[in-house]
């Protein structure tokens, strides 16, 4: 149940849609109670897969992989002729999916972050749809989980009822899961990222001008910087130093069609 439009970002292949494209194919997937794996991915995703070959062998399996981050709606419209005009902001393409699930009825799943950042997201999910049914909500156990804790988490996910389930578990870690996870739930698995935290209201978005801009990062940084500095101050600019290769075919970028890792890849959860 994959899109088309998908395009070669340093290896990473990436969807050229819009959030109406994007959601429609996930509710498609959710009402059909079919496999779709998601993610949104900004700067650090992509780079996360070209430098991992078996992470950019999962990411260019997954069934709908979204521009979060300007850069790499700039990528895609610039190697490509994609002629996006906006990004697809992970926390926002979860409100339109949550908007959507409340108006079809099909209850939602939240697994990851800590208990606080669940609490406040699920209140504050509920005062924006009111109508929007949580079957459940799991937090991360911050580890590795063993084979029979991934089977039993399935367990718990299948038998609340839930038709979609939206990981936080951070980049990579969520892919990872929603990889790992995808066949046994049988229902869209959508990596959201920092998603939790922003609608818990735990991490205060950029200004719209800084989002539009490309400037989120900045404003990330500032917030978090000893998190943060490596993955901005050393990863953007290689970033544009690639895709500059790729740009000027100095360079390419092969989609990675095998994994070195055996099968199943017991994931963090």
């Amino acid at each position: 149940m994959s899109v088309p439009s998908r395009h070669n970002v340093l290896g990473v292949m990436i969807d050229a849609v819009d959030y109406q494209e994007a959601v429609h194919s996930i509710m498609r997937a959710a009402n059909l109670g079919a496999p779709f794996s998601v993610t949104a991915l900004a700067v650090h995703g992509v780079m996360t897969g070209h430098q991992d070959p078996d992470q950019r062998f999962r990411l260019n399996h997954f069934d709908l992989v979204v521009p979060d981050g300007q850069p790499v709606r700039w990528a895609l419209n610039l190697l490509h002729g994609a002629g996006l005009k906006d990004r697809v902001y992970g926390p926002n393409l979860m409100l339109r999916i949550c908007a959507a699930a409340a108006r079809d009825n099909l209850p939602i799943y939240l697994y990851g972050s800590k208990p606080g950042v669940l609490t406040a997201l699920k209140a504050n999910l509920q005062l924006k749809f009111p109508t929007l049914r949580i079957a459940g909500a799991e937090p991360s156990r911050f580890r590795t989980l063993n084979e029979q804790e991934k089977a039993e988490t399935i367990d718990r996910i299948r038998e609340s009822g839930a038709r979609l389930v939206f990981v936080g578990l951070g980049c990579p870690r969520q892919e990872v899961w929603a990889y790992e996870y995808r066949d046994q739930l049988s229902m869209p698995v959508i990596a959201v990222g920092a998603a939790f935290d922003f609608h818990a209201g735990n991490l205060a978005q950029a200004p719209a001008w800084m989002q539009k801009r490309g400037l989120e990062w900045l404003f990330r940084l500032r917030t978090e910087p000893r998190r943060l500095w490596r993955r901005y101050l050393i990863l953007n600019p290689w970033y544009a130093s690639l895709l500059l290769l790729q740009w000027t075919r100095m360079r390419k970028f092969p989609v990675e069609r095998r994994a070195s890792f055996a099968p199943p890849d017991i994931s963090y959860g």
